[in-house]
């Protein structure tokens, strides 16, 4: 297969193989390193208060590193143009080490790219690596899970309709658990509570994310939430009409001070710097890594002022459960939103659990389709 054309466009053995290093072995290790070229590959723009910015965040921190030398490129499409890009970061600049982020990426474009390049390292974030994908590709994500539903926790304590809001790109496993875990957190709370999702179709729509906010608040919701992209339009939306809002991905806090209860976050830096770390010391990467709070994969927004105590009391007693590892935010008895069991009584799924990652439905409490 001919290279693509070169330019710049204008299972579980894996879990937690990715051992945050101990910063006295980091220093050490520092005069060893060798001169590493890092690729990062966003969808969207890097500033745009989402899942972009929390990986550019952590790419700049990556930038620090002895010895690195980190490549960025926005705004690219979930299509051959992936492949055009890394290919230009790899012959142009050298990168050994790329991470293409967005979700798209992975099949079949890094997989590709991976075939086509075995002296280079691919990881991708959110793809679920087998065995029969390429050795030099591999797949990273965190357990936001939790954080979802320990934001579902405080926005139950704060809703006073009992309706909640989810304002979702598309119906893909990732999006479908954060969806039953911030609803499963809010019933927690109260089993009357329920959450009306709207799917928009795509990442990065703020026309529709807006839209649908206003929709959800017509409808008596009081607080809303998402998985898209970048949640600046929506959340200002929200905020706009008084309505509380809980974030996602990085904090969006400063959009909406009066109105921004807390949120789920990445910390994608200490999962950047073992992959850099391992690579520059030449010790081999490992091809499926996840990790949750405990490991530092993922965290909560401060509380906004405007959250009770009773709120904080609770959320922050599931989270020092979670922190203890092998929680169980998915746990039976459970139906989904059809009537149909889904886990049965005394069967549970910790947040390592892979089936979670080819999850299909949306729990009971949600009004919604994923058709």
């Amino acid at each position: 297969m001919p290279l693509l054309p070169i330019h710049r466009r204008h299972f579980l053995q894996g879990v937690g193989a990715l051992a945050l290093t101990p910063l006295a072995l980091r220093a050490g290790a520092a005069h060893a390193a060798e001169d590493l070229t890092v690729g990062f590959l966003y969808v969207g723009p890097k500033d745009d208060f989402g899942y972009n910015q929390a990986h550019a965040q952590a790419a700049a921190i990556i930038k620090a590193m002895p010895g690195v030398t980190v490549l960025e490129e926005e705004n690219v499409a979930e299509s051959e143009a992936v492949s055009r890009s890394m290919q230009s970061m790899i012959e142009l600049d050298g990168a050994k080490l790329l991470f293409p982020t967005s979700f798209g990426y992975y099949k079949p474009f890094v997989l590709d790219a991976a075939k086509e390049n075995p002296e280079v390292e691919f990881r991708h974030c959110g793809g679920l690596w087998s065995d029969s994908d390429p050795k030099n590709a591999g797949s990273y994500f965190g357990y936001i899970g939790m954080a979802q539903y320990l934001s579902g926790i405080v926005a139950g304590h704060q809703s006073k309709s009992k309706k909640l809001g989810f304002i979702a790109a598309k119906p893909i496993p990732q999006v479908l658990l954060n969806i039953n875990s911030f609803t499963l957190g809010a019933r927690s709370v109260d089993p009357s509570i329920t959450t009306q999702v709207i799917f928009t179709g795509d990442w990065s729509m703020p026309v529709k994310e807006a839209e649908a906010a206003n929709a959800l608040i017509d409808q008596g919701v009081d607080v809303i939430t998402c998985h898209v992209d970048g949640p600046k339009v929506l959340v200002q939306t929200a905020a706009g009409r008084g309505c509380f809002v809980t974030g996602y991905h990085t904090s969006q806090a400063a959009l909406a001070p009066e109105h921004y209860l807390t949120g789920a976050e990445w910390d994608w830096a200490n999962v950047y710097r073992s992959f850099v770390e391992k690579a520059q010391s030449g010790e081999p990467l490992p091809n499926f890594v996840r990790g949750g709070l405990a490991e530092g994969f993922v965290k909560s927004s401060p509380y906004g002022a405007m959250v009770g105590e009773a709120a904080r009391k609770q959320a922050d007693s599931v989270r020092a459960e979670m922190m203890k590892g092998g929680y169980s935010v998915i746990k039976g008895p459970l139906k989904d939103n059809k009537g149909n069991e889904i886990v049965a009584a005394g069967q549970s799924y910790p947040e390592t659990a892979i089936e979670l990652e080819k999850m299909d439905y949306l729990v009971e409490g949600v009004v919604g389709s994923t058709a």
